[in-house]
């Protein structure tokens, strides 16, 4: 259908949907979407590389982002859980245990995140079981595995945050660069399981 432009207001009484559809399969994908009631839901404003499976398929283990530009600002936020990943040694990254599956929690991408100015990681449960110094590395490769040496990625230390207690907030030192992945690592030596851990990891960027 071609494209078709109204001088007054569109109106309908079951809401909106944009869609894509997939030029193989034919399958449709909800993109976003405005319900009879007014509620907007953004389905597709998510990292467009999201956490490996070493992080994905823990049990018990939740993972959620979403990117939002208002302005010239540009949101990136990830909600994360814990529970059912790995901490070990000190400087190693948290992910399933005992797997080879990669284990970085997104991509960042100046096309859909802009340019990252500054980020912050804020603890909505303390950790439990696993170690609670939980840092936030940024590396060229996609490839880190659980209980692998962050050190052994091209990596730069974002944020050094101690201890995770509930309602603490840390603020990055150092931004990631366009097409790095994220890593959560830890600070100290824990080989444990989480049982428990909520974290929200927000950073601010801008089209440059």
């Amino acid at each position: 259908m071609a494209n078709t432009t109204f001088s007054g207001p569109i109106r309908s009484e079951g809401g909106f949907t944009t869609i894509s559809k997939n030029g193989t399969t034919g399958a449709i994908s909800t993109l976003s979407s405005i319900n009879s009631s007014g509620f907007a839901s953004l389905d597709a404003n998510t990292l467009s590389v999201e956490a490996g499976t070493g992080i994905t398929t823990g049990s018990g283990t939740i993972y959620r982002t979403s990117v939002q530009r208002v302005g010239g600002i540009i949101t990136t936020r990830i909600l994360i859980d814990l529970t059912g990943l790995r901490s070990t040694g000190s400087g190693d990254i948290i992910g399933v245990n005992g797997t080879a599956l990669v284990c970085h929690i997104g991509q960042i991408t100046a096309a859909q995140n802009g340019t990252i100015l500054t980020g912050s990681m804020e603890c909505f449960e303390a950790p439990a079981g696993g170690d609670p110094d939980i840092n936030i590395h940024s590396a060229t490769e996609g490839t880190g595995v659980e209980d692998g040496a962050i050190g052994d990625l091209t990596e730069t230390i974002l944020v050094n945050a101690g201890d995770a207690t509930l309602g603490s907030k840390v603020y990055f030192a150092a931004v990631p660069a366009a097409d790095q992945f994220l890593y959560l690592t830890t600070g100290a030596a824990t080989d444990a399981d989480y049982t428990a851990g909520k974290l929200f990891i927000e950073l601010m960027g801008y089209e440059a």
